[in-house]
């Protein structure tokens, strides 16, 4: 799934996430790495993580290393 903000940036859901408007975050893609916020809370704040770090999260989450 993804939703856009106003300033027509796409962010992304988890299709694992489903319908029901529970609690996810959702990521977006950027020219340093990734964007990453609370899907409860568009207007908030945003944590940023350089593409390696993220590489870096994903393989560990992937792996369950986490």
């Amino acid at each position: 799934m993804a939703a856009k903000d106003p300033l027509g940036v796409r962010w992304r859901t988890s299709t694992y996430s489903g319908t029901g408007g529970g609690q996810c975050v959702q990521v977006m893609r950027w020219a340093r790495g990734v964007r990453v916020r609370d899907s409860t809370a568009p207007d908030g704040a945003a944590l940023r993580f350089p593409a390696g770090a993220w590489a870096a999260f994903v393989v560990a989450a992937v792996g369950r290393c986490l």
